[in-house]
């Protein structure tokens, strides 16, 4: 594992890594689903509750609570992210829930022990970030026009509700994005003098975040670090200029889909075309470039239908984690 890490993390683009799945890959893909699956234990989802939105356990023990005690990792960060949507004052007299526009939505970890640091061959990062679970959120996610990514503008454009909840900021809760930023310059001027790894895994929105977390890492805080994203059921995030500078970048992306899980095929479409200036098709309304979408990275594609034991699951069943984390493990291909 050690003297092919940066081949696990997609150096070479995981190139005959995935058809049939290398074992050791598998394991990778299984382990940082697991740091998904513990932000979502530590979000507390109880509406009635004073806490609601906020992660159930201090840093120090939450990996252990969720389940996941010999990670070798520490959580050195929570992360919240913030909607920049603006209740109207109608919503002051409902429940307190659905006006909430700051909630934990992960954490920022580290490897600290010695031995699973020699086992991966370097000191790896992960941020993991759950997928929607508060009203503000799945309204954002309402909002699929793209947007410019940057003042940039050849960095090309992305999903608005996802850069709203990626950049957003209130007067008491910094952005999304300046909390990443914050966390791993901390940790680069820390262990900067290490072999390290970035690694972002997210589920749903989560993985949404997580591609941008990676595109704005590489852009503001260190290009040469290599910078991974292990998404699950992640929807589409940007256009095909996005997509042509992730690649540019380096940035690496593994994308996990279901082919049943209608997540992965929004929002807006993908047109296959060569030619990227979508100005210059004849006849092109004006309104599409801004539904246009390009899928990122490289694609695990996995299904459901092809499972003995997940034969018959529902639309919402086909989203779920676990449900990925159940195809990874038995690696049944759609193809």
């Amino acid at each position: 594992m050690n003297k092919k890490w940066m081949e696990y993390q997609g150096i070479k683009n995981w190139e005959g890594l995935l058809d049939p799945l290398d074992e050791n890959l598998r394991a990778e893909i299984i382990r940082y689903g697991h740091f998904v699956e513990a932000a979502y234990m530590g979000f507390n989802c109880d509406t009635s509750s004073s806490t609601y939105s906020l992660c159930h356990h201090p840093k120090r023990s939450l990996l252990q609570r969720a389940g996941f005690p010999d990670t070798g990792y520490k959580i050195t960060k929570n992360l919240q992210a913030t909607s920049s949507i603006q209740p109207p004052d109608w919503m002051k007299k409902a429940p307190r829930w659905t006006t909430i526009r700051s909630s934990w939505i992960g954490y920022v970890s580290v490897c600290t022990d010695k031995k699973e640091i020699a086992r991966l061959g370097r000191r790896d990062v992960v941020i993991a970030l759950r997928g929607t679970s508060t009203f503000l959120e799945w309204i954002e996610n309402l909002r699929a026009t793209l947007t410019p990514v940057s003042d940039d503008s050849d960095s090309g454009m992305v999903e608005s509700g996802f850069l709203s909840l990626y950049t957003s900021r209130t007067s008491d809760s910094p952005s999304l994005q300046e909390q990443v930023r914050e966390e791993i310059r901390r940790l680069l001027k820390t262990y900067g003098n290490e072999t390290l790894s970035v690694t972002i895994t997210g589920h749903s929105l989560g993985a949404a975040l997580a591609i941008l977390a990676a595109y704005d890492i590489k852009k503001t805080i260190r290009r040469e670090l290599l910078v991974t994203v292990i998404s699950f059921g992640g929807p589409r995030v940007g256009n095909r200029s996005f997509r042509n500078v992730l690649e540019q970048q380096g940035t690496k992306v593994l994308r996990i889909v279901n082919s049943d899980d209608l997540v992965t095929k929004l929002p807006g479409f993908v047109l296959d075309a060569e030619d990227n200036s979508y100005g210059q098709w004849a006849g092109i309304p004006g309104w599409l470039p801004w539904w246009v979408y390009a899928e990122v990275g490289r694609e695990l594609r996995l299904s459901s239908r092809q499972s003995p034991h997940l034969a018959g699951i529902n639309v919402a069943t086909c989203h779920e984690l676990g449900t990925y984390l159940q195809l990874v493990n038995g690696f049944v291909s759609s193809d």
